[in-house]
């Protein structure tokens, strides 16, 4: 069963929890047992899995990619957007869950968060559940 999911972000650079948007598409595939990939198809947004719980750790890790890729810098790439491929390269466009018991298994303090880099902007997260 494959899921497409729509995230609007509000700002250029946005951390957003999509974690219960997965959860009802697996628990909607009926899976009780497999895996469940979410994969970003753009060059400019990735997904990650991170602390939930306390909402200054999206702010320290958006904060620390811009300054490890600044916005402003000697980038050649003609639209503008150069950091926001490479911080997009270094979050990765995919992650992998376990399902066990129509559950992902993620820690206790864990969420899903799609993460743009060049919005606002209407982005497809694509979530594929897998049964053993």
């Amino acid at each position: 069963m494959m899921k497409k999911l729509t995230i609007r972000s509000s700002s250029r650079t946005q951390f957003i929890d999509i974690t219960s948007e997965v959860i009802r598409a697996i628990e909607e595939s009926k899976v009780k047992s497999g895996i469940c990939v979410v994969f970003v198809p753009h060059t400019t947004a990735g997904v990650t899995i991170n602390e939930n719980a306390d909402p200054s750790v999206r702010h320290d890790i958006m904060t620390t990619i811009g300054k490890l890729v600044p916005a402003a810098a000697n980038y050649t790439h003609l639209e503008g957007n150069a950091d926001s491929h490479i911080k997009a390269s270094l979050v990765g466009s995919s992650v992998t869950l376990i399902i066990e018991n129509g559950r992902p298994l993620l820690g206790t303090w864990q969420g899903i968060y799609f993460c743009e880099f060049d919005g606002p902007r209407t982005r497809s997260v694509y979530v594929k559940v897998i049964e053993d």
